[in-house]
């Protein structure tokens, strides 16, 4: 496994992390993010959904990425 591989996988989970669905996936489990401000902001769980929520404000930039690594992919084979 390369580094271009862990890449590839993070960029991955970070298309996975940006199309989550607050409204269908995330509040019918708790995981809201009203309910984890101020203290809890700083727990596990808060930390992983505030990732998420940074994920899916940076679509554009993830777009980029994307078609960043399918060109590359294509010129490299």
């Amino acid at each position: 496994m390369g580094l271009w591989t862990l890449l590839e996988g993070c960029l991955l989970l970070a298309n996975a992390m940006a199309i989550i669905n607050e409204e269908r996936f995330l509040s019918s489990r708790g995981l809201s993010f009203q309910e984890y401000s101020g203290v809890k902001r700083n727990s596990f769980k808060g930390q992983i959904l505030g990732l998420i929520y940074a994920t899916q404000y940076l679509r554009v930039p993830l777009i980029l990425l994307n078609l960043l690594f399918v060109v590359v992919k294509l010129v490299s084979g």
